[in-house]
């Protein structure tokens, strides 16, 4: 019988039957394992586009529910930045509907970026998601960020002079906001290992053209990391040493923490103060943490703006002549010995709308 005229249930169980794949079964294990220490039997998202990655989570959420009985929302984002993503949507739901696995496509319904695309677009979605698991209660999202995601944004960051933030910026579990945790079981997995369970499990999967577009600065980094593996380039040592960065990274936030309790003041989830004493009491390097997570928190987006920008903000706050600028959604004003930061009202009225 095949695989497609099988009832939900029995899908269930038939693809049980490929954990005999031992390595179907290794990459469900290591899904597992992350996943039991953050979520354990609560419920979750997941973030599903279409293609290996996303698909081969898709599956190991499914048996994680099986085994656990938590419950799943999976979610597509629907960006408009193409005509085909309607169709191209509708297609991974088509997908994932074969294998019993129920999902829904959220519509991006502001205005479509036209500069810095893909940036952007990752706003779009983590904002679309975020507030889905806001007004149902969801306080985890699961994304499919692989080991070959930690190398390429490993390399994007150096090329951009990011620092230790920047450059150790993916773990397996990260605060998105006071809601809402991202988890990222797959961190120790290879792309060429998820696109072998999707292709065992589902057949199929969508394959993004942009992914082949070379006006894309992570896709000329995908190329020049085939040409430097072909020259010897031992990508084991830059996870290596991403995990060290990871590790003293750790260790700044704990100051970073502290930074932020003693100086920071938030007067509503939207502003907040911070007291220009600061940058005489702590480093330059907590200082720039510290605003590069207020920056994010206010405005409300998962990414903040690139280090660069920051700096220089930091600069020109700290100069006596400073009154008012704004970067990354928000508004900085200064007002004697205190800054203030708020979320632009262009930004909360988008938010308002996502939130209908």
């Amino acid at each position: 019988m095949k695989r497609k005229n099988l009832t939900a249930t029995k899908k269930v169980n038939n693809k049980e039957l490929s954990f005999k794949n031992l390595k179907i079964k290794k990459t469900y294990a290591k899904f597992k394992t992350v996943i039991s220490k953050e979520v354990n039997k609560k419920s979750f998202a997941l973030a599903v586009s279409g293609g290996p990655d996303s698909l081969s989570l898709a599956y190991f959420g499914k048996m994680y529910v099986h085994e656990f009985k938590n419950k799943m929302h999976v979610l597509i984002v629907d960006h408009k930045l193409r005509k085909e993503s309607r169709k191209e949507a509708t297609k991974v739901k088509e997908i994932l509907k074969k294998e019993g696995i129920k999902s829904k496509i959220l519509n991006w319904k502001g205005s479509v970026p036209k500069s810095n695309i893909q940036s952007k677009a990752r706003n779009m979605r983590y904002s679309l998601i975020s507030n889905y698991c806001l007004n149902n209660n969801i306080k985890y999202l699961i994304t499919a960020h692989h080991k070959d995601d930690q190398i390429e944004n490993f390399f994007i960051r150096l090329l951009r002079g990011s620092g230790l933030t920047g450059l150790s910026s993916m773990s397996n579990s990260v605060v998105y906001n006071n809601k809402l945790k991202i988890i990222r079981p797959l961190l120790a997995t290879k792309k060429e290992d998820l696109k072998y369970v999707t292709l065992n499990i589902f057949e199929n999967y969508i394959k993004d053209p942009s992914n082949k577009d070379n006006k894309f600065l992570r896709v000329r980094i995908r190329k020049y990391i085939k040409i430097m593996e072909r020259e010897g380039l031992n990508t084991g040592k830059i996870i290596r040493t991403i995990n060290n960065l990871l590790s003293a990274n750790k260790a700044l936030n704990y100051y970073k923490n502290k930074a932020l309790y003693k100086h920071v003041s938030f007067l509503s989830n939207d502003k907040c103060l911070i007291n220009t004493q600061m940058f005489s009491e702590e480093s330059g390097e907590i200082i720039f943490k510290s605003f590069s997570d207020v920056l994010s928190l206010v405005s409300g987006t998962y990414y903040p703006p690139r280090s660069k920008k920051i700096i220089n903000l930091i600069d020109r706050v700290k100069k006596i002549k400073f009154n008012k600028s704004t970067l990354g959604g928000c508004i900085i004003e200064k007002k004697g010995s205190l800054i203030s930061i708020e979320k632009e009202k262009k930004i909360k009225k988008m938010f308002n709308q996502l939130g209908k």
